[in-house]
């Protein structure tokens, strides 16, 4: 899995790094997500995939090779 984010779309609401805190954090400044692990391992795969689900602006896409 290979894990995108577009900064310019982020609203900053967070939900990503509530529930995959391994892969996602906000910058202190603004808020926007910043991309900790853009390839996880196999055990976030799951939160990652639910993260960019409940994203509201969209700004999380993934390039998964099940």
């Amino acid at each position: 899995m290979k894990v995108h984010v577009d900064e310019a779309k982020c609203c900053g609401a967070g939900q990503c790094v509530l529930i995959a805190p391994e892969v996602f954090d906000q910058r202190d400044e603004d808020g926007i997500v910043a991309l900790l692990e853009p390839t996880p391992d196999l055990p976030h795969h799951a939160a990652v995939r639910e993260a960019a689900a409940v994203c509201p602006a969209s700004a999380i896409t993934l390039d998964d090779n099940r």
